[in-house]
């Protein structure tokens, strides 16, 4: 029988620093625009999930593997009545250097997986392992060596090295300059102004050109960022009122509202999914 609503689990490799992982089921969800700190290295194990990633639109089947790299704007819907299940990780960069240190490979460092959606039967197999193996052995060595070995193979499989990247143009500095200043001031409440000065743009210009070379628009990023910053505090404990000020929304019910949109559940069910 299939379940008539969403059931979304929550947990952590503590041993590695904290690498999330999730079990889900979505019967009717839509994720807006967001991005993680992490990698999104999924499974797809029932039904088919739609997404944008990289400026396009991809449909996730059965037994295929998600690709989304460390803070790449994606959304999430279902692509097939009934929704979807998956199961997925969120290695950080921090990971894939060392794994690339590992493997006698330190100019590597964190991979660029190019594919949105992968057919690899044996990896998808492999990564299923992984979590299963995760949700009931409390066996640090045996969870950290599949983890690794997962991810390893994913780089090697299907990951590209960034040495090889041009030379940013003076425009994409000048925007970096601004997502940089969005990332360590999140809770300012700069204005457009202010960013269009800082990158020496108009303020359309600004939008226009960081909308294309981010994904989202500067106000729609800070957004992001401060969401990020909620989901640290609030799975070290801090009280949801707390959190939502420290983070840089007005209040609680704004932190909600783009937290929803954003993770598919509230702040409290995402504190409690992360206790199990």
């Amino acid at each position: 029988m299939q379940p008539r609503k969403n059931q979304v689990n929550y947990s952590d490799v503590a041993e590695l620093e904290g690498l999330e992982y999730l079990n889900a089921r979505y019967i009717e969800q839509t994720f807006s625009k967001h991005s993680h700190e992490g990698y999104t290295v999924g499974v797809i194990e029932h039904g088919a999930q739609g997404f944008y990633r990289t400026g396009g639109e991809y449909t996730a089947p059965q037994n295929t593997i998600i690709l989304v790299n460390a803070d790449e704007i994606h959304s999430g819907y279902s692509a097939t009545e009934g929704g979807w299940a998956y199961r997925a990780m969120y290695p950080l960069p921090e990971h894939f250097v060392q794994l690339s240190r590992d493997l006698g490979m330190p100019e590597y460092g964190a991979p660029y997986f190019p594919e949105p959606v992968v057919k690899d039967d044996v990896l998808a197999a492999h990564l299923k392992q992984v979590f299963d193996v995760l949700e009931v052995s409390d066996t640090p060595l045996q969870r950290e060596t599949l983890v690794y070995s997962a991810l390893s193979s994913l780089m090697l499989r299907h990951g590209q090295s960034r040495l090889y990247a041009a030379p940013a143009k003076a425009s994409e500095q000048a925007l970096s300059q601004v997502k940089s200043f969005l990332d360590e001031y999140a809770t300012w409440n700069v204005t457009l102004a202010e960013l269009a000065q800082l990158a020496g743009m108009s303020p359309f210009g600004l939008v226009r050109a960081f909308s294309k070379a981010f994904g989202l628009p500067p106000h729609a990023y800070q957004i992001q960022v401060r969401l990020k910053r909620a989901r640290t505090m609030l799975k070290h404990g801090l009280p949801l009122a707390d959190v939502a000020v420290e983070s840089g929304f007005h209040d609680q019910s704004h932190l909600h509202r783009h937290f929803k949109k954003a993770m598919g559940i509230t702040p409290g069910q995402y504190v409690k999914a992360s206790r199990h």
